[in-house]
């Protein structure tokens, strides 16, 4: 008989067995994704010829840094784009989107977001709150949105309008749900999205692809998007990269953005890697697989709470366009619950108790449950939101499925020990 290292009620165990039962078949589409996006990956490594030497740190200005140079090559061929800057000096997703924004927009720019409101962390860019600490709209550039429809769809008739009737010089599309719950957007639905804007205009469509790399087996600027944006500390770094972010797609637009991520006159010709490289080309080489670990342990999450009676967004059954999975969990005192097990299923810090906090941003309190290598790695398994209806908790994340089950599981034991499970049913 086989050691238990955890132990999970036997009522719990009963709807694994039914959940995983009932996710075979997605499993299956995740595996064939998993498979071709690793080839397309490790035949960009062999093409550009990855050796020892590009592992090489490189200091001071990094003048001729190959491994630098070499990683923006693979990378770009790894997405199907024409260039690429991957670097660790990118603080953040939210750093990295900046650059590019101030890299291809210009005073008396229009700026166009299709997908409703951005993340919050974009706001003080773009202008929308903060004065005087160096926008987008502190430069002259305007900016304009459309909203979702009532069901969190993209609204096609208004953007088409908007085209028509606004001056708009960038359109930019959010494809992950981040901390919503309208749908995330498909590459499919972006080449729609595409395909309109290039109807009437010849303007760059930039996409924020945080939390979608390798999802699915082709990305946006494989449907016509000029330019890509990302963070190294979700999808793309495989749970390696120690930080970083990527901008790719477009030759020219990279080359714009060079010169902002640097300074006009030198762009791209400067940045040592301070012996990074070797975490980024390694991080990269392993992305397709470890965000097919963590799409699974998504669909294991949805399946399971299906199962134990609780609302999810993705349902285990839909196709999956992120890593990111909604569970709504109708109560504070059952949020808190799975939040806490979650982390005491964590490598780092499973001791750790989360507890409710005023985190700056948020209207209400916020609890996390984060216990990861890298902090802040949304490719690791982490849950969390605020403390308010619907009282949803948004999980992402996890290196490998077995490990990252275990904490999920541990997150509907806590939820029992706290009387907030098969309390409207008997089991």
């Amino acid at each position: 008989m086989k050691k238990s290292f955890f132990n999970i009620d036997s009522a719990i165990m009963r709807h694994h067995d039914k959940a995983m039962e009932k996710i075979q078949e997605p499993f299956k589409l995740v595996e064939e994704t998993t498979q071709y996006n690793q080839e397309k990956v490790l035949a960009a490594f062999i093409e550009n010829g990855v050796s020892e030497s590009h592992f090489v740190e490189t200091t001071g200005y990094g003048y001729g840094d190959r491994g630098r140079d070499t990683l923006d090559r693979v990378f770009a061929m790894s997405m199907g784009t024409e260039d690429a800057l991957v670097r660790h000096s990118f603080a953040s997703g939210t750093h990295t989107i900046s650059v590019a924004l101030f890299g291809v927009l210009r005073p008396g720019d229009t700026m166009l977001c299709v997908t409703g409101t951005p993340y919050d962390t974009l706001h003080p860019i773009i202008g929308l709150q903060g004065q005087g600490q160096g926008s987008l709209k502190d430069f002259g550039v305007t900016y304009k949105e459309i909203d979702l429809t009532e069901d969190g769809r993209v609204d096609f008739f208004a953007i088409e309008e908007a085209l028509k009737n606004t001056k708009v010089d960038l359109v930019y599309i959010q494809r992950s749900r981040g901390y919503s719950l309208r749908p995330s957007l498909s590459v499919e639905e972006i080449g729609k999205i595409v395909r309109l804007v290039k109807k009437y205009s010849k303007v760059p469509v930039m996409v924020d692809n945080c939390y979608g790399e390798f999802v699915q087996e082709q990305e946006p600027t494989d449907f016509g998007a000029d330019l890509l944006a990302g963070s190294l500390i979700k999808n793309p770094g495989g749970g390696i990269a120690k930080n970083g972010g990527y901008i790719t797609g477009r030759a020219d637009l990279v080359e714009m953005c060079a010169y902002r991520m640097t300074a006009p006159g030198l762009g791209r010709e400067i940045g040592a890697s301070l012996g990074q490289n070797r975490s980024l080309f390694m991080g990269l080489f392993n992305a397709p697989h470890v965000t097919g670990e963590a799409v699974k342990t998504a669909i294991f999450t949805a399946a399971l709470f299906e199962e134990l009676g609780f609302d999810v967004t993705p349902t285990s059954a839909e196709r999956r366009f992120d890593i990111i999975q909604s569970v709504f969990l109708r109560d504070p005192d059952t949020m808190v619950a799975f939040c806490q097990g979650m982390q005491s299923g964590a490598p780092v810090d499973s001791f750790v108790l989360p507890e409710p906090w005023e985190m700056p941003g948020y209207d209400s309190k916020v609890i996390m449950a984060a216990g990861a290598f890298t902090m802040g790695a949304s490719i690791e398994l982490s849950a969390d939101g605020p403390l308010r209806e619907p009282y949803a908790a948004w999980l992402q994340g996890g290196l490998n499925f077995h490990s990252a089950k275990m904490g999920v599981l541990l997150a509907a034991q806590s939820m029992l020990k706290k009387g907030c499970l098969f309390n409207e049913r008997k089991e």
